[in-house]
């Protein structure tokens, strides 16, 4: 591994159920922000509960912290990691072309969904007891395109598509020190800089695309990201303001 930044503990496990519950497993014992980086998961899981799949040599890994401060300011970190994502794929192969930020929470390369977040938290008395930021990236391998949903983007594999072969923790060391800085970022200057940093990465920005939810879709030309980062269309009916959805291109 890279340098591992202050502050940050680390967890390897061989095998385990899942890196987020784990997670919720050490949180109430927690001295302060650790990694969990697992070998396998035996249940894996995704947005909505989805089975995530995790071949070996791929990242499956979990940041858990205990931040205070409200939820929807907890919520926020979801573009902290991921720039922290964007900016560990630079690192490791050099480039970054090809690489977008997709609302809310998936990395794309080459058009392709190269890796995921998933946050998890608690709560109590109007505060975050504890935050876990679940992070999958297929660096060896992708999972199959029939696994995914219909409408849903392709899976991408760093290996297949830049030729950059790296373990998972290798990433992770990269991960860990660049999400150790744009957490200072946030923590020090708040959601400005990193929404602006965010929005320069962004797939899709001044484009038509669609947000659906369970009972609802919006179709609209992405405008931004407000300042409490929700999504922003703009619609034939005006703008419409959506704080929770999946986007489909």
């Amino acid at each position: 591994m890279s340098a591992w930044p202050d502050g940050y503990g680390l967890r390897i496990l061989e095998t385990v159920d899942s890196t987020l519950n784990e997670a919720a497993r050490i949180a109430p014992a927690l001295q302060g922000p650790e990694w969990i980086l697992a070998r396998f998961q035996t249940a894996a899981r995704g947005r909505r509960g989805r089975p995530w799949s995790n071949p070996r040599g791929n990242l499956t890994a979990t940041l858990v912290m205990r931040p205070g401060g409200a939820p929807d300011q907890a919520a926020l970190r979801s573009f902290v990691a991921a720039l922290a994502l964007h900016d560990t794929c630079v690192a490791v192969t050099g480039r970054a072309e090809g690489l977008a930020l997709k609302w809310p929470n998936d990395v794309l390369l080459n058009g392709g969904k190269l890796a995921g977040i998933l946050l998890e938290s608690a709560g109590q008395g109007g505060g975050v007891s504890y935050l876990a930021i679940g992070i999958g990236v297929n660096l060896a391998e992708a999972p199959p395109a029939d696994s995914v949903e219909p409408g849903a983007l392709r899976p991408a594999c760093l290996l297949a598509e830049t030729g950059a072969a790296v373990t998972p923790d290798e990433f992770l060391g990269h991960l860990a020190t660049a999400y150790a800085a744009r957490e200072t970022q946030f923590t020090t200057y708040g959601f400005a800089p990193i929404r602006e940093a965010w929005l320069a990465r962004a797939a899709r920005l001044g484009e038509r695309i669609v947000a659906r939810t369970a009972k609802s879709e919006t179709s609209g030309i992405f405008r931004t990201v407000d300042a409490t980062g929700n999504l922003v269309l703009e619609t034939s009916k005006g703008s419409a303001v959506i704080s929770a959805a999946e986007v489909f291109f």
